[in-house]
């Protein structure tokens, strides 16, 4: 599309249709993984593994697609939403019922844990990537809406995978589901791109420019046509490349050698070295920002503390008697349905003027770490209900994630910049549920491990508060002002401090 065009499709018409679409795949493919903790108790007694040992599947899964979202951004920058997201949807549906054959649980890390988590961290960056795009002034409700998927995935998932149990046992469940991630190549039919990815402009290019050489100066030899056949068009859709069309060179008798070939074919190796270099230190240059780097701790100590309680909420119930098996509605579909009101509510707020996005997450952290600390003293099956709530509703700030990113470097390194903050995230989360599995492990014992999640992700949210504050700002633009006279170096020590 044109750039008039392109302004014209923003915060309306087909980008409605963009947030069902993008609503469905994140249902699909994170409705299972959002909803690990009712699959977890069954694969400890499948497999008589230790928790710590089992968790590495329902922590992988959810980290390693956020921890591999920088090559899932460029993948979407160089091949559109449309392309990943029907490449996710065989992986996401593969991994799933390749788990319901799993003889053990290493098995399993691969299957669930890492097949699954890719095809999910694929889509979560092709959907909010293209949501991006086609919203400007209601981006933080569009982020919402869209992110909501992955709760009400999560809810809904979580009684249907304990009734498939009941039913079809463990495998049959997760054969089910993963027909059922199919769908996802669906949703990928309606995410039209409203501007063209990287490799196809690309292509397009290099096909104009070799059209225009073998118009112009076609060499005698190489294009030879059939009897009948004289016309051009047809030698050049012959003639479709895939690489840049600077590096191509028109091969004549004189420069037939194979030195020559040779070198081209190192300058070319030179040429994508230096743009993977110059791409390498544009994401360094990222975290040179002070509000983005002190959002990238705060995520990974939130991702570090709060996955936890959706992986090992049912165990700690049963491990303190309070219920003898998961009931109809588990403490995970609570986490997820909250979740989704959340994002919904955290999203319209990001949007109005008079509040501070940045502030607003760092209040969610403090929020969600105090409820955490709370779970070890709840000693009711109700007051764990009450505290799954809160730490699910305060956990809807994924939504704002992409919004406050925006905001500080900005639409057009939105992809990269998320990727890295994601990169954070997927750590955390991935090294969250086997240090509490550890924990427990080690003490018989679930207190401690969550006094350790709730004190991280307090410390994730104080460092955000402290870091955003605007008299950092105000002081930085009080140094760099020419019309401030200094008089003795203890003034300018005093100005800076």
């Amino acid at each position: 599309m044109s750039p008039q065009s392109s302004k014209k499709a923003l915060d309306g018409g087909w980008g409605w249709v963009i947030i069902v679409a993008c609503f469905m795949a994140q249902f699909l493919a994170y409705g299972s993984p959002q909803s690990v903790g009712v699959l977890y108790p069954e694969w400890l007694h499948a497999f008589q593994e230790g928790k710590g040992m089992t968790a590495w599947v329902g922590s992988l899964v959810s980290g390693v697609g956020l921890i591999a979202s920088p090559v899932c951004s460029a993948c979407v920058d160089n091949f559109g939403a449309r392309p990943v997201t029907i490449f996710s949807g065989v992986m996401v549906a593969g991994g799933l019922m390749l788990s319901a054959f799993a003889p053990n649980v290493q098995f399993l890390i691969f299957s669930y844990g890492i097949v699954v988590g890719l095809g999910c961290g694929l889509v979560y960056a092709a959907t909010l990537t293209i949501t991006c795009q086609y919203f400007d002034k209601r981006r933080g409700l569009a982020l919402g809406i869209v992110t909501t998927g992955t709760s009400v995935g999560g809810f809904l998932y979580a009684t249907a995978q304990n009734e498939l149990i009941v039913l079809f046992g463990l495998e049959g469940c997760l054969l089910i589901i993963g027909a059922l991630a199919l769908n996802l190549m669906a949703c990928a039919g309606f995410m039209r791109p409203l501007n063209m990815p990287g490799y196809y402009l690309k292509q397009k290019a290099a096909l104009a420019r070799t059209e225009e050489q073998l118009f112009k100066k076609p060499p005698a030899d190489d294009l030879k046509t059939t009897p009948g056949t004289g016309e051009k068009n047809l030698m050049v859709k012959d003639h479709l490349i895939t690489i840049d069309a600077k590096d191509i060179t028109i091969t004549t008798p004189d420069n037939k050698g194979g030195f020559m070939a040779g070198s081209t074919i190192v300058k070319m190796i030179k040429k994508k070295r230096q743009a993977y270099s110059k791409y390498m230190h544009s994401m360094a240059d990222f975290l040179h920002d002070r509000n983005f780097m002190a959002l990238c701790i705060a995520i990974f100590l939130f991702s570090l503390g709060a996955f936890p309680p959706v992986l090992f909420m049912e165990d700690v119930a049963q491990s303190e008697g309070l219920i003898n098996e998961v009931r109809i509605i588990p403490l995970v579909s609570i986490v997820a349905i909250t979740t989704g009101v959340g994002k919904l509510t955290l999203g319209m707020l990001a949007d109005m003027r008079w509040i501070n996005s940045v502030f607003l997450y760092a209040f969610t952290l403090l929020g969600t770490g105090t409820a955490l600390l709370l779970i070890p003293i709840s000693k009711s099956y109700v007051g764990l209900q009450v505290l799954s709530a809160v730490v699910g509703f305060f956990s809807g700030n994924w939504s704002l994630t992409s919004y406050i990113t925006t905001k500080i470097v900005g639409l057009d390194k939105l992809t990269q910049a998320h990727g890295i903050l994601m990169f954070f995230g997927g750590f955390g989360i991935m090294l969250g549920p086997p240090v509490v599995g550890w924990f427990f492990d080690w003490t018989q014992s679930y207190d401690l491990a969550f006094y350790f999640s709730g004190g991280s992700v307090l410390l994730g949210g104080v460092t955000l508060f402290l870091c955003a504050l605007p008299c950092w700002d105000k002081k930085k633009a009080d140094i760099n002002r020419p019309d401030i006279q200094y008089t003795s170096n203890c003034d300018k020590v005093a100005s800076v401090a």
